[in-house]
């Protein structure tokens, strides 16, 4: 009973260093993977490069897809793109398997883990920022290795009791149970990682045969799959598709690797003999995750179609969902939110477009409080639930210039009221042409980047005061001579200082817009390379 509870107490150990480890990656390592994710994602090759080397590096698969989701929320990459690194987080996963093997099971650091660990915890415990960061990588790496110590000597004694009439044979049966009983161990976990960790020390004791344990590994890579599905439930359409496409990558890659056990079963047994069993069951998991990436990636595209076509959209003018899943990560929420405000800025500045162009159409402008508001509400309410590490400073200006977005978002919502003075614009042959400018740069078809925008309305805005400080001066001389009565005087002027106002509105929207771009793709310091 007692060796039980020492494999228990380990197993315990090592989710709790996987939990503390991966999210101090994460914290410490994230702006830097999310530019890469970003940056790097051009073809689904890539992606799967990129989404490797971020699951590896992180720990955590399903971290790598939160940030995907959140760049595919905001536009940032494809789907298609998003497939490759979902293909790349598959591969990536597997890198634990290699630490345990490589690091834990032939050098033996339990011991070792014990001292650092103390020194860690202290380093956790006096200081803050990066360094307790750091501290808390090391603590987790520590606990892992305690924990695989532990799982070690309360297993050692498995293969006495552990017999093959307690396990399922090696035939078709027993090998199809084994793969359920991989799943069910890594949906109990939650984590396919310290399921193979499990496997692998059952395997090293000689508990299990190496054929029995590659079983129970490719169930593995189904059982977390199921969880990651489970959990999008209510989530929105970018994570539902990502987990539908994970679950479709991982039963066809399991649909290759079972009968491909059949046939390299000898192979295995062989490098089993000459470097390990616990290193050839670590080979076989990456080698079938490798080679199902290698089927999958020539149909990355018909592949995405199928699951877009699975679960669709609803609709291209509808307001890009606020996943709730996401806000456990910051970045990928303040993606999100930046999906939304561009969808809520294109809705406004198309609307404006329409009512002070050649047509003068002002229904969508009149509905814009009907249709924009309630998601602009939405918005900041789930802005108001994204905690963004007060050590992280490109993530807190991105979300500060957010937060001046959506008020000048408000602001525009606001002035679409005073639809009264567009015909006095448009009346007035010295106002004509900026409106035609306005109307122009904001139009759908010429399909302006914010920034791009913004950058227009900011070499405008002097150009336009003066001419308008110009007019102001003739109408009131026009006034006081009789030619304008005071009513068209104080008309038009009013209608120049609301075309002024909403003239800034949209210029600041776009000026931040490139601040929320430069902080969150590329992780800038405030202040630099803003307009």
């Amino acid at each position: 009973m007692s060796q039980i509870l020492i494999a228990l107490g380990g197993i315990g150990l090592f989710l709790l260093g996987m939990k503390i480890m991966t999210e101090a990656l994460r914290e410490e390592a994230g702006p830097n993977l999310r530019r890469l994710l970003a940056q790097f994602t051009s073809t689904p090759l890539r992606g799967v490069a990129s989404g490797a080397v971020t699951t590896a590096v992180i720990q955590s698969s399903s971290a790598t897809t939160v940030m995907t989701v959140g760049f595919v929320g905001a536009g940032l990459i494809s789907f298609p793109q998003a497939l490759g690194v979902v293909y790349g987080a598959n591969i990536g996963t597997t890198f634990t398997g290699w630490i345990v093997s490589l690091v834990g099971f032939k050098l033996q650091l339990g011991a070792l883990a014990m001292g650092l660990l103390f020194v860690a915890s202290l380093t956790m415990l006096m200081s803050q920022g990066r360094v307790a960061r750091l501290g808390r990588i090391v603590a987790g790496f520590c606990l892992l290795f305690i924990g695989l110590d532990l799982m070690q000597d309360g297993m050692s004694g498995a293969a006495d009791w552990l017999t093959p009439e307690w396990t399922p044979g090696t035939g078709l049966a027993g090998m199809v149970a084994m793969m359920a009983l991989g799943l069910a161990m890594t949906v109990v976990m939650q984590s396919s990682s310290a399921a193979v960790a499990v496997v692998l020390v059952l395997l090293s004791s000689g508990a299990l045969p190496l054929v029995q344990a590659a079983a129970a590994v490719i169930g593995m890579s189904l059982g977390t799959t199921i969880t990651a599905l489970i959990a999008t439930i209510g989530g929105s359409r970018a994570m539902q598709q990502t987990a539908i496409a994970n679950l479709m990558f991982n039963l066809g890659t399991m649909a290759i690797a079972f009968p491909l056990l059949m046939f390299v079963t000898v192979p295995l047994e062989g490098l089993a003999a000459r470097s390990g069993v616990d290193t050839a069951l670590v080979v076989f998991h990456t080698g079938f995750k490798l080679l199902g990436m290698l089927v999958f990636l020539p149909f990355t595209h018909q592949f995405a179609a199928l699951v877009e076509w699975l679960r669709p959209d609803l609709g291209s003018r509808a307001a890009p969902e606020l996943d709730r899943h996401l806000l456990a990560d910051d970045a990928a929420a303040l993606q999100a939110a930046h999906g939304v405000m561009i969808w809520a800025a294109r809705e406004i500045f198309a609307a404006y477009a329409l009512a002070l162009g050649p047509d003068a159409d002002l229904r969508r402008l009149s509905a814009l409080g009907l249709r924009v508001m309630p998601t602009l509400d939405n918005l900041k309410d789930y802005m108001a639930q994204i905690a963004v590490t007060r050590d992280n400073s490109a993530e807190t200006a991105a979300f500060a210039a957010l937060m001046h977005q959506a008020d000048h978002l408000t602001r525009l919502l606001e002035q679409s009221q005073n639809r009264r003075f567009i015909e006095v614009l448009k009346a007035d042959a010295v106002t004509q042409r900026p409106l035609r400018w306005f109307a122009g740069c904001l139009s759908p078809q010429r399909a302006l980047e914010l920034p791009k925008i913004g950058q227009r309305m900011a070499r405008m805005v002097d150009p336009f005061a003066q001419r308008f400080k110009r007019h102001r001066r003739g109408l009131l001389l026009g006034e006081h001579a009789g030619i304008y009565t005071m009513q068209d005087t104080f008309e038009k002027t009013d209608a120049m200082r609301w075309f002024t106002r909403i003239i800034h509105h949209v210029q600041r929207i776009g000026a931040y817009d490139h601040d929320v771009q430069t902080r969150l793709r590329y992780g800038a310091r405030p202040g630099s390379d803003t307009f």
